[in-house]
């Protein structure tokens, strides 16, 4: 279960960062997710913050099953 909030942590990370990007270095965010919503600017930065803490204690638990 774990590896599974890691990936999706990972994936949500990524489209917030890529929205951020997006509308820093071009014409409108990058990614899929304002292909399916309207997310603000500051949405994009609560998607890579909730992003890291979902894959950061995905990956805490797959490091403490490994021990």
């Amino acid at each position: 279960m774990k590896e599974i909030i890691a990936i999706v942590g990972w994936v949500v990370g990524v489209q917030g960062a890529l929205g951020v990007a997006g509308n820093l270095f071009g014409d409108g965010p990058w990614g899929l997710i304002h292909k399916w919503w309207d997310v603000p600017g500051a949405g994009y930065v609560v998607l890579v913050a909730v992003g890291a803490v979902l894959a950061f204690y995905g990956e805490q638990g797959r490091a403490r099953a490994r021990r």
